[in-house]
């Protein structure tokens, strides 16, 4: 996906914003440069973007505000946070406010290539879009049914829940290994190929996160287990709609 691919990449330091943009064009992606959230909604405004490369540290608004409000857009944009804090619970925070990834600084542009080519790859659906196609993946587990390239749980009660990326690619893991302890290095390896650099603490995270929205209004079912010292196990039984 390229030559019509547009990349807004956000990012107030121009030694890694403009050798990033000149890279990325060479390999035929269309890019724009913006140093601050406010200088990114305007380009928003005109442009059609069609993924992210957002710093966290930014003047005025940091790029988790942005990240934020993006992730609200319907048909918005995919996101690629880029941050040279090492503080896995803002990577958490990061994917819990809709990134797709997240990249440490420095990093390597060939791998931050294969991030941007994974993200692009998957399945992009608004959020408010109810309409189910045919190969859709559909899982139910719980009274409760999953669709993963949407990224939102249908509740008991019919109540719509959303996901981010993270919680999407963690639920479909847990689908894949019910009744399966899977320990922290694993969920790390199976959600993210093992590249992601993301902490044993931050999984730790995610999984609460998750864990509090199946809940819903019954916060004492524990669909996902807690195996002290191993890891974690969904204890639902799954089956394909």
């Amino acid at each position: 996906m390229t030559g019509t691919t547009i990349i807004l990449i956000v990012e107030d330091d121009i030694d890694i914003s403009s050798p990033l943009a000149t890279f990325l064009s060479g390999k035929g992606y269309i890019t724009h440069v913006a140093d601050s959230a406010e200088e990114a909604d305007a380009l928003l405004a005109s442009v059609d973007v069609d993924l992210v490369l957002l710093d966290v540290m930014l003047p005025g608004e940091d790029g988790l505000g942005l990240c934020r409000r993006l992730h609200a857009m319907k048909d918005g944009p995919r996101i690629i946070m880029l941050t040279a804090l090492d503080d896995p619970t803002d990577k958490v925070v990061g994917l819990e406010l809709g990134a797709d990834d997240y990249v440490p600084k420095p990093f390597d542009p060939r791998e931050l290539l294969a991030r941007i080519r994974a993200v692009l790859r998957r399945p992009n659906t608004a959020p408010d879009d109810t309409r189910q196609s045919s190969a859709e993946l559909v899982l139910q587990f719980s009274h409760r049914t999953f669709y993963p390239y949407r990224r939102f749980v249908r509740s008991p009660t019919g109540l719509r829940i959303p996901l981010t990326g993270a919680e999407t690619d963690l639920l479909l893991v847990f689908c894949q290994h019910v009744r399966q302890v899977l320990t922290r290095e694993e969920l790390i390896r199976l959600t993210r190929g093992g590249n992601f650099p993301i902490s044993e603490r931050s999984i730790d995270l995610l999984v609460s996160r998750l864990r509090r929205k199946l809940a819903g209004d019954d916060p004492l079912e524990e669909t996902i287990r807690t195996v002290r010292a191993d890891g974690y196990a969904f204890q639902a039984d799954v089956k394909f709609v």
